[in-house]
């Protein structure tokens, strides 16, 4: 008797155990009867279940990762990109999520979601150019992508929390592209610094020896006013003097003529001494 009793306890104790079951705070469950959900949304907690009628899954309602592989994707001035990205997603509906993925099959509703992604992130790179992809719309690129990727995954029960991109790097051609174009950029900049520069200079030289002739040709005007004036002076003091003794004058240019014909020593005149520029040379003989 008691050997049977201590089997009945067993068989109770095993179908106690059997019709228990916790839901994690961070789960939800669905509730199948032969297969056929019965009941969805099974809260955090110890719940209790017919055994062998009814079955339990329970699913991770915590953001959970998708860690894409790097893309070479296309901008809309066809040139490619190498990015790193990944996707933050949950479970939302646990009973849709089980019948799309035929049993809650994770991995396969990472493959779709990858998949969902990685079209949608092409597309959004087609629409922009580098330069957005990079820096100014990098941002409004990303919402867009969550809020497209919702649009598509709704069937699977699961919700796109959001895609972040982590990075954006050239690839080799587009890197030697790029440097050829800021190397012609750079040195048609310096063509245009070097033509400006020599601009003016030009227009420098050109002012500068403007300013030469015209103070030349102020000094020069300046120069013959004065000599003029010098000139005008001069003939004037002459002529005075010339006035007061004209014989003395006279006389003084014949000396001065004497000294110029016969200063070095070494010249030979052939004249008449008759002429007249031995004129007071005759005088004074005549004088004697």
């Amino acid at each position: 008797m008691k050997s049977w009793t201590v089997i009945l306890l067993a068989i109770a104790a095993f179908l106690l155990l059997m019709s228990l079951y916790t839901v994690k705070e961070y789960e939800t469950g669905i509730k199948f009867r032969l297969g056929e959900i019965i009941e969805t949304g099974i809260e955090p907690g110890l719940h209790f279940k017919a055994p062998f009628i009814n079955n339990v899954r329970t699913f991770d309602q915590r953001v959970l990762e998708l860690d894409m592989p790097s893309e070479q994707l296309n901008t809309s001035e066809q040139k490619y990109v190498e990015v790193d990205y990944f996707v933050n997603w949950r479970i939302v509906e646990p009973a849709e999520f089980y019948i799309a993925t035929q049993g809650g099959d994770e991995v396969r509703a990472r493959t779709r979601l990858a998949q969902i992604i990685r079209d949608r992130l092409r597309d959004e790179f087609a629409k922009r150019t580098l330069t957005e992809v990079i820096s100014v719309e990098r941002g409004a690129l990303m919402s867009r992508l969550t809020d497209n990727a919702n649009e598509r995954v709704g069937d699977l029960g699961i919700e796109v929390v959001d895609v972040r991109i982590k990075r954006i790097e050239l690839t080799t051609a587009v890197l030697d592209s790029v440097f050829q174009r800021m190397r012609t950029q750079r040195t048609e900049y310096a063509n245009e610094l070097r033509s400006l520069g020599r601009e003016t200079a030009e227009l420098i030289t050109a002012t500068a020896d403007r300013e030469v002739r015209i103070l030349l040709a102020e000094s020069q005007r300046d120069g013959d006013r004065t000599r003029g004036e010098g000139d005008a002076e001069a003939t004037r003091i002459y002529a005075e003097a010339y006035s007061r003794d004209e014989e003395f004058y006279r006389f003084q240019r014949s000396l001065e003529a004497y000294k110029q014909a016969f200063g070095s020593g070494q010249d030979t005149l052939v004249l008449d001494p008759k002429s007249e520029f031995f004129a007071y040379f005759r005088d004074r003989q005549a004088d004697q």
